[in-house]
C-alpha cells in the first residue's frame, strides 16, 4: 500500500472518529497504521527485532555459504525467492526459545517453509536435517493431494494442523506465527491457532522416530539456532519477519 492511500485512509479515519464523536458516539481507540517491515513503539519495548528491513540483505546468506545467493532477491519490500534450491538463513544471531511472526505468499502449486534451530555444518547438506519447518504451500492448489503432515502451518511430518477457514489462495498475504517454549510450542495461520505440541513429549519422541524423521539422527536435537527460509524450486515471498526472544 503506498504512503498516499495510507495517508488518505489515516486521515478518513480522523474524519469519521470527529464525526463518530459530534453524534456522541464514543471511540474507543483508533487503527494504527504501520507500514510493512517496522515496529510499533509497543513491539520495541517488548524487545521485537526486526530481521529483515524491507531493503537490505547483508544479515542473510546462502546455507553453507558466505553471501546472499542469486536465487533469491528482494521485491517490493519482501524477500524473494526465484526457485532453486539453496535456502537462506539470518546468520547474526541463534535464537532458543522465541516468538516469531512474519507474511508470506507463494505462487499458484508452490512449496516453501520457514525453519528454526538450524544447525550449520558440513555434514549436513541441508536445513530440514536439524531445522523443524512451519510448512509454507498453496494448500488448495498444489499439484497432488497433500498429506495432512504436508499442510500449511504444519509442523512438517511431525503434527498436522487443524485448519479453519483461514486458508488463503496462492498470490495472497497470510500472517503466520510461532511460539517456541521448551515446554510448549504452538503454530498460528491468519490468527488461528493450527498446531501445539510438546517437545520432547513422549508423543513428540515417538514421532520423530518413527516417521518421516528416523532417518535424520540431528533432527531437532538441538534447543537454539538459525532462523532459515526454504528454498524449494518455487516463488516465494517473505516480509514482516520480526521475532522476540522468550
Amino acid at each position: 500500500m503506498g504512503n498516499l492511500l495510507k495517508n488518505f485512509l489515516l486521515i478518513y479515519l480522523i474524519c469519521l472518529c470527529v464525526s463518530c464523536a459530534k453524534e456522541k458516539v464514543e471511540v474507543s481507540e483508533m487503527l494504527d497504521i504501520v507500514p510493512d517491515n517496522a515496529l510499533t513503539d509497543e513491539e520495541r519495548g517488548d524487545g521485537w527485532m526486526l530481521l529483515f528491513n524491507g531493503i537490505e540483505t547483508d544479515v542473510w546468506r546462502a546455507y553453507l555459504g558466505d553471501s546472499f545467493p542469486d536465487n533469491w532477491t528482494v521485491e517490493n519490500g519482501a524477500i524473494k525467492c526465484l526457485g532453486g534450491d539453496v535456502d537462506l538463513i539470518f546468520y547474526p544471531v541463534e535464537f532458543a526459545e522465541f516468538e516469531l511472526a512474519f507474511t508470506w505468499k507463494i505462487q499458484e502449486g508452490g512449496n516453501s517453509g520457514l525453519l528454526y534451530h538450524i544447525v550449520e555444518r558440513e555434514d549436513l547438506p541441508a536445513t530440514y536435517y536439524t531445522g523443524p519447518e512451519y510448512q509454507v504451500v498453496d494448500q488448495s492448489g498444489f499439484k497432488t493431494e497433500l498429506d495432512p503432515l504436508q499442510s500449511v502451518a504444519a509442523d512438517y511430518g511431525m503434527y498436522a494442523p487443524t485448519l479453519k477457514e483461514v486458508v488463503k489462495k496462492s498470490g495472497e498475504w497470510n500472517e503466520s506465527r510461532i511460539i517456541y517454549k521448551n515446554t510448549k510450542v504452538s503454530y498460528w495461520l491468519n490468527g488461528e491457532k493450527t498446531v501445539e505440541f510438546t517437545p520432547n513429549s513422549q508423543d513428540w519422541l515417538e514421532r520423530r522416530e518413527g516417521g518421516k524423521w528416523k532417518d535424520f539422527p540431528e533432527y531437532a536435537k538441538m534447543k537454539k539456532g538459525y532462523i532459515g527460509l526454504q528454498a524449494h524450486g518455487d516463488t516465494v515471498w517473505y516480509k514482516n519477519i520480526k521475532i522476540r526472544m522468550l
